[in-house]
């Protein structure tokens, strides 16, 4: 999974955590690794201006930039 699928599985499950309390503390878990995985993704990848064409529109996607 890339960076920006991980990003994006966490705002499914941030988006998907209401309903029953132990359910919403699950998926708000799960929600928190993927967001961590992200983070680490995108800091790894180094700063944005160093990104290749293809992970930076692909990180534009994922968090809704359009350029």
């Amino acid at each position: 999974m890339t960076g920006p699928e991980h990003y994006r599985e966490a705002e499914r499950l941030i988006r998907a955590s209401s309903g029953d309390y132990v359910e919403a503390g699950d998926a708000l878990a799960e929600a928190q690794v993927h967001a961590t995985l992200a983070l680490a993704a995108a800091t790894a990848s180094g700063a944005w201006a160093e990104m290749s064409d293809d992970e930076s529109r692909s990180w534009d996607k994922a968090i809704g930039v359009e350029r």
